[in-house]
């Protein structure tokens, strides 16, 4: 048996998003934002593809992706509203980390489990943000499926998509807790 990580387990176990509309300057240096981006990448990887890679989103690109979705908005024919919530996590946003999921060609390993290792890489991010003591959020949007945003606001190839934004910058005001799934009606144990 490994050697018990309790502080881990127990940060785990508590662990709560902050949302992005609630952080606040400074965002992670250059400097502070590596060890955060080592972490994630030593997320699970079948087949040791790295099919996925990070784009970070300075403060001075924020908006530039703003107006970028909402012109990819107008023309998709939403609605002010769903324009203005999509485009809010730039508008507001200091440092953000697009993960990039990134499809190889291979005869072992699925595509699903090159989407689920993305969606590892995510995780991680998000959780070494906030065992780093940084407020951190995963976020989407409809503006992430939008092939002319990935391509004109991300320079992403035909292969690549956004598995998830995670902002990272200072929690200006703690959340307060949220119920919590009852992991009793959700669990099976198969003995035989």
């Amino acid at each position: 048996m490994s050697l018990k990580n309790q502080a881990a387990l127990d940060f785990l176990q508590v662990r709560r998003s902050r949302p992005a509309k609630t952080l606040v300057a400074p965002a992670p240096t250059r400097e502070e934002l590596m060890p955060l981006l080592i972490a994630a990448a030593r997320s699970p990887d079948h087949g040791k593809l790295e099919p996925w890679r990070f784009v970070v989103i300075e403060h001075g690109a924020m908006q530039r992706l703003a107006a970028l979705t909402e012109t990819c908005g107008l023309a998709m024919g939403k609605s002010a509203e769903d324009i203005g919530k999509a485009r809010s996590q730039f508008d507001m946003g200091h440092l953000a980390v697009a993960v990039i999921e990134v499809q190889k060609p291979s005869e072992k390993i699925p595509a699903i489990e090159q989407t689920y290792s993305a969606g590892a890489v995510c995780l991680a991010l998000l959780n070494a943000a906030l065992a780093a003591g940084w407020g951190a959020n995963w976020l989407s949007g409809w503006q992430s499926h939008n092939r002319s945003f990935c391509e004109q606001g991300l320079g992403l190839s035909k292969n690549e998509k956004i598995a998830g934004f995670i902002h990272i910058a200072t929690e200006g005001t703690a959340p307060p807790e949220r119920p919590r799934p009852d992991v009793t009606t959700l669990t099976q144990w198969v003995s035989e």
